[in-house]
């Protein structure tokens, strides 16, 4: 099998949703988690859950709607205390083939004005999919409930670094080179 880029696949082909619809539900295992929090740049992942509903859209298409919901392990932006925060993801998506997406008659209509994403070799990948929204979903700035960040006193305002510059020159005699 051909390497992929994501760390977490679970393929799914087209046809093997039927037309009654098909429910994928999806936990990933600790190894997954480990490689999944290195990439998001995270302290750790202990918890990563999806759901997924996918339902036929025309012949080849697929209407992908569920839920991510994860725990990540971060460092608070102000304490610096390691704190856990709850990631909650909703998924609602257009699937077509590839070729579609360049067809002007396309057998999936574009709701809301997106495009459907692309369906390659008849297959989509869930896990590259839950992956996508859990980055998404992550707080790039984490703060311990109830954390303030406080600016120094305006007495500290003097030992800024051009302050301290200014100090330097001063003791170098001010003469320019």
């Amino acid at each position: 099998m051909a390497r992929t880029e994501h760390p977490w696949t679970v393929p799914i082909r087209v046809e093997d949703v039927p037309e009654t619809g098909r429910r994928v539900e999806l936990a990933a295992d600790e190894s997954i988690r480990t490689t999944l929090a290195e990439a998001a740049g995270v302290n750790g992942l202990t918890r990563l859950e999806a759901t997924f509903d996918l339902t036929r859209r025309g012949r080849s298409g697929l209407h992908v709607v569920g839920e991510i919901s994860a725990t990540v392990r971060q460092t608070c932006v102000v304490t610096l205390e390691s704190i856990l925060n709850e990631v909650v993801e909703p998924v609602d998506l257009l699937f077509a083939p590839a070729r579609a997406q360049t067809s002007p008659a396309a057998e999936l209509p574009v709701e809301a004005g997106y495009p459907p994403e692309p369906i390659v070799d008849g297959r989509l990948d869930l896990g590259a999919l839950a992956t996508e929204f859990l980055i998404l979903g992550i707080d790039p700035y984490p703060r311990k409930p109830g954390a303030v960040f406080e600016a120094p006193s305006s007495a500290d305002r003097d030992a800024t670094a051009f302050a301290a510059l200014a100090a330097l020159k001063k003791s170098d005699g001010g003469t320019e080179r």
